[in-house]
């Protein structure tokens, strides 16, 4: 999912059938980000920076290479920037469907969840 962070507005999704990792089905969708747009993502999508020059991840720690207090700061900062994200994503789990196992037809979940995002992009323009 990305969602525009001055607006709160979901602007597209991407789905794909079984178990996927994040940065995997990322690359599959083959979704297209402007030089010019922030990439603010989570540690699944480490080596994003290759892709899309203008990104950010937090940094992790291995047990050999604990973290600085600088790039504990970075990854601080960054989650504040994300916290955003995980509100929309606290928002669309209100409605059932998106919060509790899938249990319908698994060609149906994207149109379904694409119509529970416009509702949730209609509210937005209903509250502003």
């Amino acid at each position: 999912m990305i969602a525009n962070l001055s607006s709160e507005k979901i602007l597209t999704t991407a789905f794909g059938y079984g178990r996927k990792h994040d940065f995997l089905l990322f690359k599959d969708s083959r979704t297209a980000i402007a030089p010019s747009i922030g990439a603010w993502a989570d540690a699944a999508y480490q080596g994003l920076n290759e892709l899309h020059p203008n990104s950010k991840t937090p940094a992790k720690k291995s047990k050999l290479h604990p973290l600085s207090k600088e790039q504990k700061a970075s990854n601080r900062a960054l989650s504040r920037e994300r916290i955003l994200i995980e509100n929309i994503i606290r928002r669309l789990k209100i409605f059932r469907i998106l919060s509790e196992r899938y249990r319908n037809r698994r060609k149906r979940f994207g149109l379904r969840f694409n119509l529970i995002a416009a509702i949730y992009n209609m509210e937005l323009d209903h509250l502003h």
